[in-house]
């Protein structure tokens, strides 16, 4: 009996993690993160590095050590910003797509051999609030189109920083936002097709060092999916998702499949992605979030019943395409009292944690793969 449960438990074996944003960012500590049934690496990043700059092996390898000495390892780098000038094809993009290479060298020398990126203008992800409160008294991101619109995006850091708890957001940096104004002025003349050119530029110059050192790029897509502000946003849909895998040919060329943003639209249908995109998932968010009207949207629990996204359909989806590359839950409610980075704190992703193993444990027991 022992050794028929190992059977089936082998197949398909997704290797679960959890996001951890490093030392002195981050609430949840690595003895936390290890002591999650399922878990045995991270996610993370050197958190204080400023988009274009230079990671050095000694810095990754310092961060490397952190995480093993914990029992840990670390599973792929979430992320290594691209800089703007990258994105809008400045004169300062060649520089920064080298620090971006030798970046990549030193991350394939530390034996990390997995990337997620995004190629979003100025703003990472966006939402109108960062902790509304839910019938049950937690509190969720949650993100309201007419809300925004009312919104000068100079204001929004502002607005953003507020319910932050304290933490530096990723993607909303102060130095950077400090320079909001700028950087919109700097895209005024960047549509979709340019930013897609800008991309296929980056993803051409990058590749053959992502090949060399078997680094997957894992693209994230738009959160949410579709323009905010007027700024051209291409990573929003099964074509524009097939149209970057294949607008480059490569095998390290490919996407981090986020449920909740690709969700946000409620026109993209999830499992159907999945299996479009099939050898070119290098990578899983997996999360649910409750559509309220179009253009809003609360994130809410992983379980099914909780949001409006089938996340049975969507492990089941992965399974069947033969997935077996890293996992992680996303973004959690705020549960318990804790306080911690919107959508990072440590209780309901573990709960998260264990619906999504239990998922994928049913799956392997019942599903002819």
């Amino acid at each position: 009996m022992l050794v028929y449960y190992k059977m089936q438990i082998g197949k398909n074996q997704m290797k679960m993690t959890l996001r951890w944003y490093g030392p002195g960012y981050d609430s949840v500590s690595l003895e936390q993160i290890r002591q999650i049934p399922g878990v045995k690496g991270v996610i993370t990043t050197l958190f204080g590095k400023k988009a274009g700059e230079l990671w050095t092996l000694e810095e990754i390898n310092n961060l490397k050590k952190i995480v093993n000495d914990s029992g840990l390892e670390i599973t792929a780098i979430e992320s290594v910003n691209v800089s703007d000038d990258i994105k809008i094809g400045s004169e300062k993009r060649d520089e920064h797509i080298e620090n971006y290479i030798k970046t990549l060298e030193a991350i394939g020398k530390a034996d990390i051999h997995v990337v997620c990126y995004n190629f979003m203008p100025v703003f990472d992800w966006t939402r109108s609030d960062l902790a509304k409160v839910r019938t049950d008294g937690s509190t969720v991101l949650s993100y309201d189109q007419e809300l925004i619109d009312k919104i000068n995006p100079e204001n929004l850091l502002s607005s953003m920083d507020s319910k932050s708890n304290g933490f530096m957001l990723p993607g909303w940096e102060p130095e950077r936002m400090a320079r909001i104004k700028e950087l919109f002025e700097m895209y005024k003349d960047v549509d979709n097709e340019k930013l897609f050119a800008n991309l296929k530029y980056f993803l051409e110059a990058i590749m053959p060092t992502c090949e060399k050192y078997n680094i997957k790029m894992a693209i994230h897509p738009d959160d949410p999916a579709w323009p905010v502000f007027g700024l051209p946003r291409i990573m929003t849909s099964k074509e524009n998702l097939l149209k970057l895998v294949t607008m480059v040919d490569s095998p390290c060329n490919g996407i981090t499949l986020c449920t909740g943003s690709l969700g946000s639209n409620v026109n993209n249908d999830i499992p159907d992605i999945i299996r479009a995109l099939k050898e070119k998932i290098h990578f899983a968010h997996v999360r649910n979030i409750k559509h309220l009207r179009p253009g809003k949207f609360d994130e809410a629990a992983h379980l099914s019943s909780d949001g409006s996204l089938d996340m049975y359909e969507i492990m089941k989806a992965l399974y069947e395409i033969g997935f077996d590359g890293i996992t992680r839950p996303d973004h959690g409610r705020a549960i318990w009292g804790e306080v911690a980075m919107p959508g990072y704190g440590l209780y309901d992703r573990a709960l998260g944690v264990a619906y999504l193993n239990g998922i994928w444990e049913s799956l392997q027991k019942t599903v002819k793969s």
